[in-house]
């Protein structure tokens, strides 16, 4: 096959997929590693795909697009473990807390599984698997009910009606976009009404998001900057983007990506 068809094969399967790994490719081919990585390196200078640690992501334009799980699963993996780990320090044994979907609040439900004694209220099939999968039986897990969108959320009438009694220590927040202008935002309007009630349930609101998510604009808004007690996001950030959202935000934490792996 000609690097040519190989790169436009490329293409189709990320349209398709949303994603793919480097393994994968090389696997499907039957090339070498380096060949894939120069057929991406190659469709990304001409802007045709995001590079990812591992692999590539499909380009998405619209304000109403929303990747699917595994499509975001391989993004921005380095500044999305550094923030869950930031993000796991906040949770203690014994605690009552509230974790929306996302990839990164995701990485952080591994992170805290082992805890005791935690209450988790979840819209996200993959959180609760975590739990689930841990089988901790001094943990209680609470997964919404709801419609469930590409990005694996529990989300709509249902989900909100099961959140209004609810009352915990915190809530963790993954967003799809933050700006100054906008706020926290979604691409999906169910979600936005959804992840909303999430957000007023807790003595405390704490927002998950990496700095590509910055200036970043959803179709529908979930809340104000200034709504969020802590916001964690990582080291990539712009210093201007970093100045207006401290200007928004009590505390802003900025997890450098070497801490994700550090004790």
């Amino acid at each position: 096959m000609l690097a040519k068809q190989r790169q436009a094969r490329i293409l189709e399967i990320l349209a398709e997929q949303g994603a793919i790994r480097v393994t994968e490719l090389v696997e499907r081919f039957g090339v070498s590693d380096m060949t894939i990585r120069r057929d991406l390196d190659y469709l990304s200078e001409l802007g045709k795909l995001n590079k990812v640690h591992g692999g590539a992501t499909r380009i998405d334009l619209s304000s109403a697009s929303e990747p699917g799980f595994e499509a975001k699963q391989v993004r921005e993996l380095e500044e999305k473990s550094a923030i869950a780990k930031r993000a796991a320090s906040f949770v203690h044994p014994g605690q009552a807390i509230a974790i929306s979907a996302g990839t990164t609040t995701w990485m952080m439900a591994q992170m805290i599984a082992d805890l005791p004694g935690l209450t988790v209220v979840t819209n996200s099939v993959p959180v609760a698997d975590v739990f689930y999968r841990q089988g901790r039986p001094d943990q209680t897990v609470i997964l919404t009910g709801g419609i469930r969108t590409p990005s694996d959320a529990l989300v709509g009438p249902f989900a909100i009606q099961s959140l209004r009694t609810i009352n915990v220590d915190a809530v963790f927040l993954g967003v799809h976009g933050f700006s100054a202008e906008s706020g926290f935002t979604t691409p999906n309007l169910m979600e936005s009404e959804t992840v909303s009630a999430f957000a007023h349930k807790g003595r405390k609101l704490i927002v998950l998001a990496d700095h590509t998510k910055w200036g970043i604009i959803g179709l529908a808004s979930i809340a104000d900057l200034s709504a969020a007690d802590t916001v964690i996001t990582d080291s990539g950030i712009d210093p201007e983007a970093l100045t207006s959202l401290k200007e928004h935000v009590t505390n802003v934490v900025v997890a450098e990506r070497n801490q994700a792996g550090s004790d």
